[in-house]
């Protein structure tokens, strides 16, 4: 029996690629977005996910929010968020209070 590579799809991007499950994150596309510049960079794909989903994607947007309503989201975990501190940190901002 031969494995599956999964269901050919393509994203809005125009990448086609294989998945075999029902994840919709495209591999080209998320792995260019490991490239960007910043503080995203710094933190694993799923708390970048989570960020990105609600529309954060520069630490001045990321000070508008408190450190758990942050820790909330979905794949935002202790080790993201203790690089978000320190990214924080350095610009001189601070989670709102």
């Amino acid at each position: 029996m031969v494995a599956s590579k999964g269901t050919l799809r393509a994203c809005k991007n125009g990448h086609k690629y294989y998945k075999s499950s029902d994840c919709p994150v495209c591999p080209v596309c998320e792995k260019d977005l490991g490239k960007d510049k910043g503080f995203l960079s710094l933190i694993a794909a799923p708390a970048r996910r989570a960020l990105q989903s609600i529309g954060i994607s520069t630490l001045e947007e990321l000070s508008k929010y408190t450190e758990d309503e942050v820790l909330q989201l979905h794949g935002m975990g202790p080790t993201a968020l203790a690089k978000i501190k320190e990214a924080l940190k350095k610009e001189g901002l601070a989670f709102k209070k």
